[in-house]
């Protein structure tokens, strides 16, 4: 009788023939907080291991003024994460430095994908020369939220029955801003998106005035800052900052979703903090101008760093997450590119907290609406507006001058 010596190295062999596949993480930065929010994306994580089993994904939160810094900062350190949201004026910056991997061949390769679901306008910024480097998991317009209670408290008529009635306009908006701030001892009419239009949301402040009437910041190599509806739509927001005493002014911090301010310009993904506003309040679309309408939209992505150490995996988990049943998961807080899902009465249902009349105004604004500038320059640029602007939002301070040092100062990095 023969018998077969079982040595050390042999059982150790076999052990790694039936051990569990390694267990793998994919770091995922976001500049949300938001309990709601990351619910939601843990759950969408959680409904990838039905593939992958022994994967994690782990969303990390940056802040949103800090994001591009410390992300930055990560990729050049030796410690990126794997894939994470993106700005869309940020966008071009980084597929231009060739820190971002292509998307295309996953995607086209993804069973029931459908890339051309995407509409073409949404995903202009996030390909280039036909190859697509990040997916917009929200093509969110700008919104004006508004507190119906000290509306009716002023009686005055809100935003939603002004722009149903055709009179929701920037010179109605100057009137009510100002009404509500007289009505409401120590509270505002107004306030620039996040409380933030002074510094990191400057571009969110400005330009949907400035779209409305009729003007632009920058296109096609030339500075429109100083441009006669530049300068009329900016002078108004002045006047309403130092004049009428209705905006929030520099050095102070309003709240809309506290209660100190009537109005706020924001995105529907902000409609998670109203459970806990204490007044009612609804949403309605932004005022018209000279220019008739003019949607303004605000768009991220989600991209795949070229450092990661799972970049195939990460390059999955963004087909995954934005299938046409994960975008319709999202869609409560983000609204979508895929047309299938924008067109669908899941979209206008999708938020709990929004009737489903207003989400048919944001359904418009998607359709009819421009994404904010963008510029493969974009932190040069930032960064040479910053003192100009900042000399703007001063009472004794000349608009039309210092729009025209802004464009002198932008002017070599268009």
């Amino acid at each position: 009788m023969f018998r077969t010596k079982i040595t050390a190295a042999a059982l150790l062999g076999a052990s790694f023939l039936v051990s569990p596949a390694v267990a793998q993480e994919l770091r995922f930065t976001v500049w949300t907080g938001n309990d709601a929010h990351l619910n939601m994306l843990n759950s969408i994580g959680e409904s990838f291991k039905a593939k992958h089993p022994d994967v994690t994904v782990t969303f990390e939160t940056i802040p949103a003024g800090d994001y591009i810094q410390k992300l930055t900062f990560q990729l050049a350190g030796g410690t990126p994460p794997d894939l994470g949201w993106m700005f869309e004026n940020s966008m071009p910056t980084f597929v231009k430095a060739g820190v971002l991997d292509e998307l295309t061949p996953t995607l086209a390769a993804t069973e029931g994908y459908d890339l051309e679901d995407f509409s073409k306008p949404a995903m202009a910024l996030w390909s280039n020369d036909g190859a697509v480097y990040g997916v917009p998991f929200s093509t969110s317009p700008f919104m004006m939220f508004f507190n119906k209670d000290m509306f009716d408290a002023a009686g005055l008529e809100d935003p939603l029955t002004l722009a149903d009635k055709g009179e929701w306009d920037m010179a109605k908006f100057r009137e009510v801003s100002a009404a509500l701030a007289a009505a409401n001892e120590g509270k505002w009419g107004f306030e620039f998106k996040d409380g933030q239009g002074y510094d990191s949301r400057i571009m969110h402040a400005i330009m949907p005035p400035i779209r409305v009437y009729g003007g632009n910041a920058f296109d096609g190599g030339e500075c429109g800052f100083e441009k006669p509806e530049a300068v009329a739509a900016v002078t108004q927001l002045h006047e309403m900052i130092f004049k009428d005493g209705s905006i929030v002014p520099p050095g102070e911090q309003g709240d809309f979703f506290s209660g100190s301010s009537a109005m706020t310009i924001n995105q529907i993904s902000r409609a998670s903090k109203m459970p806990d506003a204490g007044f009612n309040w609804g949403i309605a679309p932004l005022p018209t101008g000279p220019a008739g309408a003019s949607p303004v939209i605000g768009q991220a992505g989600l991209v795949v760093f070229s450092k990661s150490e799972n970049p195939e995996l990460a390059k999955e988990f963004i087909a995954h997450m934005t299938n046409a049943e994960n975008v319709a998961v999202m869609a409560q807080f983000f609204p979508p590119a895929r047309k299938s899902v924008l067109d669908s009465e899941a979209f206008t249902n999708a938020n709990a907290l929004i009737p489903a009349a207003q989400m048919a105004n944001v359904k418009a604004a998607i359709t009819d609406g421009q994404v904010l500038p963008s510029h493969e320059r974009t932190p040069q640029i930032e960064a040479a507006m910053k003192p100009r602007f900042d000399a703007l939002w001063k009472a004794d301070a000349n608009v039309e001058e210092a729009l025209k040092a802004v464009c002198a100062a932008i002017q070599s990095e268009l």
